[in-house]
């Protein structure tokens, strides 16, 4: 039987991009699956996964997330649990305005609170959370002071619970992704482009700054994911794991 088989897994921000390659493939290796989105319908991105429980979900709101929680935990406890949802915006600590600050730090940290105030107590002992954090929780570009702050938080909150919840056999990590290919990068290179270097050129490029000389793919960061989730990972916790293509490890000095 597979290790898989009998699991209760929940994604948060599981409808695109990360957290839908990973409620895919922890599907398709046979785990009960709850996404959680913040549409008000069940999104064509879910059309060829039935198998896959969707719920909506504003993260923003406690009472949205809670409700989120106990539809997965109608399953049984939870396994597995994935925070995922995000946003990105631009700017450095003057140009962002307040109201914009307090968004992404809802959406991408408060969000990851909210979730494991509610689904912790709702898990099976020996379960595991995974966060999706960023490179830029640990080196970041300009500009980007509302996101690389919320993954900073992301990160010291992962090894916040790690520690908190380790009595409990409760694994936490995170996944540190670098340039992955998704509807957000899309979008910000549409933001970005210009007649000079249209949105794909810019995609490249962006892809060709990893040392492996392209961006990933959702699926290669959602095997890192999986991975932390199982067995394989039984005695990995507090890790935040750069899943970047080796862009953590290089130097912008060129020799």
């Amino acid at each position: 039987m597979s290790s898989y088989s009998g699991k209760n897994a929940l994604v948060i921000g599981g409808t695109s991009g990360i957290g839908l390659a990973a409620a895919q493939l922890l599907a398709e290796r046979g785990a009960a699956v709850t996404v959680a989105g913040l549409e008000t319908a069940r999104p064509d991105s879910l059309a060829g996964t039935p198998k896959i429980q969707w719920v909506p979900c504003d993260v923003r709101d406690p009472a949205h997330v809670e409700r989120a929680v106990d539809i997965a935990a109608g399953q049984g406890p939870v396994n597995w649990l994935v925070y995922s949802a995000g946003i990105q915006r631009y700017g450095n600590a003057v140009e962002t305005p307040v109201e914009e600050w307090d968004l992404v730090q809802a959406v991408n940290a408060r969000g990851a609170f909210l979730t494991a105030h509610f689904c912790v107590p709702r898990m099976a002992t020996g379960g595991a959370i995974v966060h999706v954090s960023s490179v830029q929780g640990l080196s970041c570009q300009a500009g980007v002071a509302a996101y690389a702050a919320s993954k900073g938080t992301i990160d010291a909150l992962t090894r916040s619970m790690a520690l908190d919840f380790a009595g409990r056999g409760i694994r936490v990590n995170a996944v540190l992704p670098g340039t992955v290919d998704t509807p957000m990068v899309r979008a910000s290179a549409e933001r970005f482009s210009s007649p000079e270097q249209p949105a794909d050129a810019l995609v490249e490029q962006w892809g060709r700054m990893h040392p492996l000389g392209r961006m990933a793919q959702a699926r290669e960061v959602a095997q890192a994911i999986v991975f932390l989730l199982s067995d394989e990972a039984s005695f990995v916790t507090g890790v935040s794991l750069p899943v970047d293509g080796g862009l953590l490890a290089q130097l912008s000095v060129k020799l």
